[in-house]
């Protein structure tokens, strides 16, 4: 197996555990009884912690694989076959992010619900990309070095800036536009600060192409994004903090008091660390799979869970309701079927649209066969019809 291939599974395994973490952890947050939500309780504080790495491991992956498949690429620039299909992927995600927020009840009663223009993942990943292209094809001309270095500085920039942006209303931007920016209005996930996490997994994919084909490239990475994730989990407080002092820049002390995005970057770089470690054993393809069918399976969780178009999901009836075991069984269950669902479908979408295909030409000759007959059965019928006419004023 060559290092290419094995690259590629890993990837698709961290794809794969992070859409599988965004199913329970969907699943849990919408059923699980309010009694039980105590933080005190470690099982639910340690779900709670694991699940917060779900959105940043996501958006760090999207970043890596779209970029890595963006460079392994020998034309450049616009030329460059990847930049339409990322174009034409992420207008794809947005159109979805947007159809399955749409209430059916309210566009029967004349109206669009106000929870159709909230941003959520799929709309800020599609938006990632897009800028994540434009970024591209300003900095191709110049060197791959400098696209590797302005990702990176986009992406801590992003990451020391929340506490400015954070706080802003942005009242004076059309609503639509705005919810991009701030959550005031509803929209659960925003550019910022999640777009650090997708240049944060492109300056990551730049590496990996750079250095991948050298012999002890692996066990290195293991080490330093063990290193870093370590670094960042309990020290990067700290370093702000000295940088503070250092620097008397009151940015610093902000971040460092609320450290939420550097913290789980480095909880991204150890689960990465893990990853790469087990590339061997990750290539199955029930996991390949998997990790190349999330948005599908996204869809497919949404209305389920949520019930989308006319709001009938498992949410609308047991909301907040399940217990503990309830939450833990109806998981696992969730999971396999809405996985099962999708990869079934694709297995026989090919035997699926062969079928369609064979129906529909085999209506298309008998059309052809019955279309002349009827045609002259309905030509002679207007004859006679003509004729007993004609022989009746007679």
């Amino acid at each position: 197996m060559t290092k290419r291939t094995s690259r590629l599974h890993f990837l698709d395994a961290i794809r794969a555990f992070a859409i599988l973490m965004m199913l329970q952890g969907h699943f849990v947050h919408s059923l699980l009884g309010d009694v039980y939500r105590d933080k005190n309780n470690i099982v639910y504080a340690t779900w709670e912690y694991f699940r917060g790495m779900t959105a940043p491991t996501f958006f760090t992956i999207t970043g890596f694989i779209f970029t890595y498949l963006l460079l392994k690429q020998n034309t450049k620039g616009i030329d460059n076959p990847r930049v339409l299909k990322g174009v034409k992927r992420a207008v794809k995600v947005i159109f979805w992010g947007y159809l399955l927020r749409l209430s059916f009840y309210e566009v029967f009663a004349g109206k669009v619900n106000p929870s159709f223009f909230y941003v959520d993942v799929l709309q800020c990943i599609g938006t990632s990309l897009l800028l994540l292209i434009g970024i591209y094809l300003v900095l191709c001309r110049i060197n791959e070095t400098w696209f590797q270095n302005v990702m990176l500085s986009i992406g801590v920039i992003i990451f020391l800036l929340q506490p400015m942006y954070g706080s802003c209303i942005l009242e004076f931007l059309p609503q639509t536009v705005a919810n991009y920016f701030t959550n005031r209005n509803g929209s659960i996930f925003t550019l910022l600060p999640w777009f650090g996490y997708v240049c944060i997994g492109s300056f990551m994919a730049n590496l990996f192409l750079k250095y991948g084909k050298q012999k002890m490239f692996y066990p290195h990475a293991i080490i330093t994004l063990l290193f870093v994730g370590l670094l960042l989990v309990f020290y990067s407080s700290t370093i702000l903090m000295v940088i503070y002092s250092i620097t008397d820049i009151g940015i610093f002390k902000s971040v460092a008091y609320n450290n939420f995005l550097f913290i789980r970057l480095g909880n991204v770089c150890i689960l990465f660390s893990v990853f790469i470690l087990m590339k061997n054993y990750v290539t199955n393809q029930m996991i390949t799979k998997i990790g190349g069918r999330t948005l599908s399976i996204y869809i497919v969780h949404f209305f389920v869970l949520y019930g989308s178009w006319f709001g009938l999901g498992l949410s609308r009836f047991f909301y907040h309701s399940l217990t503990p075991v309830q939450t833990f069984t109806g998981a696992l269950l969730f999971i396999i079927s809405i996985c099962a669902a999708v990869l079934y479908y694709y297995k026989y979408e090919e035997e699926l649209k062969l079928q369609t295909n064979n129906v529909l030409n085999l209506a298309n000759r008998k059309m052809k066969m019955i279309l002349p007959e009827a045609f002259m059965l309905f030509k002679n019928t207007i004859i006679r019809t003509y004729r007993n006419i004609k022989y009746t004023r007679r």
